[in-house]
């Protein structure tokens, strides 16, 4: 059975670089995309299990992206992970008001992170 598949969708080189190998490390294969344009185009022609979507992007986003993804029946059920900076309630639900399925604040806690996708992955397992 192949890993899963996740979407690294992060503008910072540094984050990405970091979450990316520790992904790997972890036993997911990872795409990456640095903006939004990009990862409504990944999303749509790699169907990735999960995308990890910094909220603040150039070009497109995070919130657009979401929204997007949400409004395409092929894609709605691609479960995504918020990831921002901004670590207040209201952010919290703006980004599931926005589509999210869950949400992480940077700097990234990674085994808290590691969870929330494991549970989605799972939860998604059951449903198809």
């Amino acid at each position: 059975m192949s890993n899963p598949q996740l979407l690294l969708v992060e503008d910072n080189e540094l984050n990405r670089d970091m979450l990316s190998r520790r992904l790997k490390r972890a036993g997911f294969d990872a795409l990456i995309a640095e903006d939004g344009a990009k990862a409504l185009d990944c999303i749509e022609s790699e169907h990735p299990d999960l995308v990890l979507l910094d909220m603040n992007l150039p070009l497109i986003d995070g919130w657009t992206v979401c929204k997007r993804v949400r409004a395409n029946s092929a894609l709605a059920g691609t479960p995504i992970i918020a990831l921002t900076a901004h670590a207040m309630p209201e952010d919290r639900d703006k980004a599931i008001a926005a589509g999210c399925d869950d949400y992480a604040t940077k700097p990234i806690d990674f085994p808290a992170l590691l969870e929330k996708i494991k549970r989605l992955l799972e939860s998604r397992k059951l449903q198809t």
